[in-house]
């Protein structure tokens, strides 16, 4: 018996390991914002959170979807990068441009997001 893995075996792992970190950064901002910030934004009825209002939310997610807080803490900094969402101290806002959407209540997307803050007005 080889100790070497099979093709198959090899291939079946490339495919399950797949993603870049580009890719899974995109999927961890992606996610944060539509699971957990967004719905956040619209519960509080304001276009900031605190940081004690922001860890009720994550915590509740984590714990439905049976997700690291880890994964999820990395999705909130690449935000932050990202400039969707800004910190001042234990408080963080959304992106100026987001404010019409959270006053109308719409879903926004992740992709709307990106679309509306890069725009050049």
């Amino acid at each position: 018996m080889s100790t070497k893995p099979s093709i198959e075996a090899s291939a079946k792992e490339s495919r399950v390991k797949g993603k870049g970190k580009h890719a899974s950064s995109t999927e961890n901002r992606r996610m944060v914002w539509e699971k957990i910030i967004w719905p956040l934004i619209l519960d509080v009825n304001r276009s900031y959170f605190i940081l004690k209002e922001y860890h009720v939310k994550r915590d509740q997610f984590c714990q439905m979807y049976k997700i690291r807080p880890s994964k999820v803490a990395g999705g909130v900094v690449s935000l932050l990068v990202k400039d969707i969402l800004i910190r001042e101290k234990n408080i963080y806002s959304i992106h100026y441009r987001l404010i019409p959407y959270m006053r109308k209540r719409v879903y926004l997307e992740y992709g709307q997001v990106l679309r509306e803050i890069s725009t050049k007005r």
